[in-house]
């Protein structure tokens, strides 16, 4: 289940992190799921006794091969209750791009702005909760008005 906050849950187990990091220009970063064929945005599952940044930061490195700055909002939640835990989603900036060390994710990156990317994912795979999420990060950003 999908909910937008504004603070970071205190009651619920959080197992991963993902971002929406946006460029100076209004621009957003998605990676590419070769596997599943979808666009996605940067995160994945905490390691065990890994911080929330920590695993933002991994997470961006190893997936799009950015550094993030320090401004990170967090902006959504989605809650599987089947194993009562979530993933929080963060509305960050690009501090700038690193070379990706060898072994990690290979999966690519795309940088477009809010607009294509609904777009892009809604003929892709349509999935809701992933459009809605894009959406709110576009409104929260400055960068979409709301429709």
């Amino acid at each position: 289940m999908l909910t937008f906050i504004s603070e970071i849950p205190t009651d619920k187990n959080i197992s991963g992190v993902h971002c929406i990091p946006v460029l100076e220009n209004g621009n957003l970063i998605l990676t590419w799921d070769k596997d599943d064929k979808i666009l996605t945005t940067i995160g994945g599952r905490l390691e065990k006794n890994e911080s929330l940044e920590d695993g933002l930061n991994r997470e961006s490195m190893e997936e799009a091969g950015i550094e993030l700055t320090d401004e990170r909002v967090p902006f959504a939640c989605w809650y599987w209750k089947e194993f009562d835990s979530c993933r929080i989603y963060f509305l960050t900036k690009v501090k700038r791009f690193i070379e990706m060390p060898k072994g990690f994710e290979t999966t690519g990156y795309i940088i477009t702005n809010f607009e294509t990317a609904i777009e892009m994912i809604q003929k892709i795979e349509g999935r809701e909760e992933r459009i809605a999420v894009v959406k709110r990060a576009g409104v929260l950003s400055g960068w979409l008005t709301k429709k």
